[in-house]
């Protein structure tokens, strides 16, 4: 009856305001909330552990510029870390410790011995981060290679670079973790010579390049590393360190990737505040290594991988 008494265009006046008054409030309450960030995640059999370390890592990072992503392994303590540990980052020159991995897992099938060469070009892909060495063992093996031995070790979220740009292949901390965890345990993946061949090179990197994790880890610990950096036109410069420390006790991994670093030395220093702070929670009464907080660019360092665009 009433709907009778209110003339034809009345009646849709009404009715679109009486939608237009039950959709407004539909489209506030359907608006996205805004992403939280990412936080620091510990466990550990040792009690009161995980919670310095999530504190500690967190005040480390403070106020910093560089989107950051660790893993961390302490088999000692059964404790673990991580932060954005499946995000993918660019690998820059830590791709190299897959390099050799791969290179290795693929002589190991037909039982023979690297060459003389091959040699030459692992120590100056691993001590030196030489790029050109890098270049053509990446050739040599291929990106079907490179890719069966992901595949058998696990290394789900790695992707390779294509195109010869082994630079741009796209890592993780967790799939780092996962690799360093293959070269400091007894597994199916790599034999034990190919495992103490690797940490052999990686323990000796070159003083220049021996930033990064190694910050104030205990003197006592034996330090395997390799770090890389790579600046692009987007997310600035990453800077990524990752390392195992072996040797009277210590039996541990750490890999912390970093971009939207506006210089390399940003990157730097949050990774060696984050590995000040993973230490000092490890090993709280330990002599602590000495590597210093860089402020300056240093022209120790070697040249970028190379990329498609150069940026």
């Amino acid at each position: 009856m009433t709907d009778q008494r209110i003339p034809r265009r009345a009646r849709g006046v009404l009715s679109a305001a009486l939608v237009g008054a039950v959709l407004v409030p539909l489209a506030a309450t359907a608006a996205p909330a805004a992403a939280a960030t990412p936080s620091v995640v510990c466990t550990s059999g040792k009690a009161g552990l995980a919670a310095k370390l999530s504190k500690d890592i967190t005040a480390a990072l403070k106020g910093r510029k560089s989107t950051t992503a660790l893993s961390l392994h302490d088999r000692t303590t059964n404790t673990r870390c991580t932060l954005r540990a499946t995000q993918q980052y660019d690998s820059a020159s830590v791709v190299k410790v897959t390099v050799l991995a791969t290179l290795l897992w693929d002589a190991q099938k037909t039982g023979r011995a690297l060459t003389t060469s091959e040699k030459s070009l692992v120590t100056a892909m691993i001590t030196k981060s030489d790029n050109a060495s890098t270049s053509t063992l990446w050739k040599q093996l291929g990106l079907t290679r490179v890719k069966g031995f992901l595949k058998a070790a696990k290394m789900t979220r790695t992707v390779p670079g294509t195109g010869g740009y082994w630079g741009l292949t796209q890592i993780t901390a967790d799939d780092e973790k996962q690799l360093l965890s293959l070269v400091t345990a007894k597994n199916t993946v790599l034999t034990d010579a190919s495992r103490a061949y690797m940490l052999d090179r990686m323990n000796k990197v070159v003083p220049s390049q021996r930033w990064g994790v190694p910050a104030g880890a205990p003197t006592s610990a034996k330090v395997h590393l390799k770090n890389g950096w790579l600046q692009r036109s987007t997310h600035g410069w990453r800077v990524h360190s990752i390392g195992a420390f072996t040797g009277k006790g210590h039996d541990y991994t750490l890999s912390v990737l970093t971009h939207d670093n506006k210089t390399m030395n940003d990157g730097v220093n949050t990774i060696q505040a984050v590995a000040k702070a993973i230490h000092k929670g490890l090993y709280p009464t330990a002599a602590k290594a000495t590597v210093p907080v860089l402020t300056t660019p240093s022209a120790s360092y070697e040249s970028m991988p190379p990329t498609p665009d150069g940026k």
